[in-house]
């Protein structure tokens, strides 16, 4: 358990205390984008395999008993988490690193209609509801801390793009725009066609749903629908 919270705590230091601080744009400076870039990605990515391998091998520590209708709640929320990760991940994505100005100029459209953070939100969307699922201590530290990264994170990104960006780029991209999933739209700041998320964004995400239910006894140990 101890190696599991040291483990996170690295984790969200290594994305907190570098990447949200003045260390990055001096290290970028020192390394050079491109190396700065791969050398931080492969840091996140270790200390990431680092987390979920010691919660693995964490001991069961309940916490408190998890209401049998918690079991319901990944089952009806992953859906919505995988599409928002899929639309995040193939759609130009103005707050990515190194987006293109295209990216910054375009009217949000599909998932970045709903959130300008659709891959955070579909982290924390997951992490959140299988921390209601699961009352034990290790699922505590590891879903709190990737929920914590998610939502945080989507902060420190906002906060970083406002001193990266010229002019009044961050002003007329956030007009246009929201954090909070669905404000923009229900503010009517920007419009939302269903079919700009593309079906084909739709059956990807509903396939990978499927891939996990039926992957998750054997690689999780827990079957999502109990025979």
């Amino acid at each position: 358990m101890i190696e599991l919270a040291v483990a996170a705590f690295l984790f969200l230091a290594g994305h907190f205390g570098v990447s949200s601080t003045k260390l990055r744009p001096l290290l970028r400076t020192r390394l050079g984008g491109r190396l700065y870039d791969a050398l931080y990605s492969l840091t996140a990515l270790t200390l990431l395999a680092w987390t979920v391998s010691a919660y693995a091998r964490a001991p069961f520590v309940a916490l408190w008993e998890p209401g049998q209708w918690t079991r319901g709640v990944p089952i009806l929320v992953m859906p919505f988490a995988l599409l928002a990760l899929v639309g995040g991940v193939s759609q130009p994505n103005a707050t990515a690193v190194a987006a293109p100005a295209a990216a910054r100029a375009a009217t949000p459209r599909g998932v970045f209609a709903l959130t300008r953070h659709p891959m955070m939100w579909g982290i924390a969307l997951w992490a959140l509801a299988h921390l209601l699922a699961n009352g034990d201590a290790a699922s505590m530290i590891l879903f709190g801390a990737l929920a914590f990264l998610a939502l945080a994170g989507t902060k420190a990104i906002e906060a970083r793009k406002r001193r990266e960006w010229s002019g009044n780029e961050w002003t007329r991209f956030a007009a246009q725009s929201s954090n909070l999933p669905f404000a923009a739209v229900a503010a009517g700041r920007v419009g939302f066609h269903v079919a700009d998320l593309g079906w084909w964004r739709v059956g990807l995400a509903l396939g990978l749903y499927a891939l996990l239910i039926g992957a998750h006894p054997y690689l999780i140990g827990v079957a999502v629908m109990p025979g």
